[in-house]
């Protein structure tokens, strides 16, 4: 499966639903779990809150979650299509 990396940043309304339901997380990576696998999240300092490593079928698939879960408005997406290196480097 594709790997890909999310960067995302918190909208106000995100960081208010974030502080008032600190679960929340937690629900919207069970919605990322049933179509595909999170490998790795950090909280994070500076222009990002969070980083997602995520693992989905295909690209439209990542196109459908970034859409979803941006028209809500609590969080702005920036997605990374990632390779590991041995990828890149095979002949």
């Amino acid at each position: 499966m594709p790997t890909y990396m999310v960067l995302s940043r918190l909208t106000e309304k995100g960081l208010k639903t974030l502080k008032e339901n600190p679960s929340r997380i937690k629900k919207v990576n069970e919605e990322l779990s049933s179509v595909g696998e999170i490998v790795a999240q950090y909280a994070l300092f500076g222009r990002f809150d969070f980083v997602t490593i995520l693992k989905v079928p295909d690209v439209q698939t990542m196109a459908k979650i970034s859409t979803e879960i941006g028209a809500r408005g609590s969080v702005r997406l920036q997605t990374y299509p990632a390779f590991e290196v041995d990828e890149i480097m095979e002949d």
